[in-house]
């Protein structure tokens, strides 16, 4: 039973008794706690202190034990959780026997207990934010190309589109197909702006992903003469929210023009630059960042694409949607890929619930 599979089992329960799934904070903790990691290697990975993971860590502990009456702690979550995994199995796999035949019944009952959740468990994840595995990342290899087309020619690039499109997820990839699709090599540096509340914030998380000492103003600029950094922002439209001027945008914009500089960026927002930094338009003037990002606009999927998805998410399972499942989960979603998977997460959980 590896991370993924034991993330696959308690999001079960959780939807099944709460109606609701871990969020992507609590989903990173489940996966690097139960591989072993310390807080500060999951430090690495998010824009969060080691105390604040440390909290919420044991906050994850205790929403286990309050609502799923697994009672976990960082020392016996594998433990526990693989515990309750095998008296789950035990319960439930008679009832399961007829969709799911063992490869090999000398196995025993705990191999086919492990190729039950393996086969089993609900492939339309994560139910929510953005998708960070590559091999969970679907489609939009065109809008992909079009971005390193846009970075390579020395421009910046802001993604357009409506909440649950598909921006994060994208922003999130590029930053990983950066070291081998850029011509010229940049550090990327991923920025959630959600998690920022003022620009104090946000120069010393920029400066800690980037590895220089914090600072701000001329010392940042003088700090970053020597680096090429790809900065992706997501959610740049918190830059209009309290805590945050229009004078960081100019300093972006300065640290970013120029096929040479220091910055290029790719950004995500929900409407244009323009549009979404008004206070630029009182004052008679374009938005600092419209200035020097070519738009990329993100649609919905296609009918063709969503029955892809739908189809290479079911493949390694046993389960099947009906024709009309399909048809009404297409017309639900409107091509949202985020709407479209919490769609088909809730319609594969009700198959399963049915073998029960």
């Amino acid at each position: 039973m590896d991370s993924k599979q034991a993330l696959a089992f308690i999001n079960a329960l959780f939807a099944k008794k709460t109606n609701q799934v871990l969020n992507e904070l609590e989903e990173k903790l489940f996966l690097g706690i139960w591989e072993g990691q310390i807080y500060s290697d999951i430090a690495t990975q998010t824009f969060l202190s080691e105390q604040y993971l440390r909290d919420a860590g044991a906050n994850l502990c205790k929403k286990i034990t309050k609502d799923l009456g697994i009672k976990v702690n960082k020392r016996n979550f594998k433990n526990q959780i693989k515990y309750h995994y095998q008296q789950h199995s035990e319960t439930t796999l008679p009832s399961q026997q007829t969709i799911i035949e063992p490869t090999n019944p000398a196995q025993g009952d705990e191999s086919q207990s492990d190729n039950l959740l393996q086969r089993n468990h609900n492939p339309f994840i994560p139910f929510n934010g953005r998708v960070e595995e590559k091999y969970l990342f679907f489609d939009r290899e065109r809008e992909i190309r079009r971005v390193f087309e846009v970075l390579n020619n020395g421009s910046s690039v802001v993604l357009i589109g409506e909440e649950g499109i598909g921006k994060s997820s994208l922003l999130w990839m590029t930053c990983q197909e950066a070291e081998t699709r850029l011509n010229v090599k940049r550090q990327p540096v991923f920025l959630d702006l959600n998690l920022l509340h003022n620009e104090s914030q946000f120069y010393s998380d920029l400066c800690y992903e980037i590895g220089i000492p914090e600072s701000k103003d001329y010392q940042l600029t003088r700090n970053l003469r020597s680096c090429k950094i790809l900065l992706a922002i997501d959610n740049v439209g918190k830059l209009t929210g309290e805590g945050f001027t229009r004078n960081i945008r100019d300093y972006l914009r300065g640290l970013a023009e120029g096929s040479n500089a220091p910055l290029k960026l790719i950004l995500a927002a929900t409407e244009p630059l323009n549009n979404l930094f008004n206070d630029s338009q009182e004052q008679g003037k374009t938005s600092p960042l419209a200035g020097i990002c070519q738009e990329e606009h993100i649609h919905p999927w296609s009918e063709a694409t969503m029955r892809t998805f739908i189809t290479n998410r079911l493949a390694r399972t046993s389960v099947s949607f009906t024709e009309g499942e399909i048809i009404q989960l297409i017309q639900e979603s409107g091509g949202h890929p985020r709407k479209l998977m919490q769609l088909c997460y809730r319609t594969f959980l009700q198959y399963v619930e049915s073998l029960q």
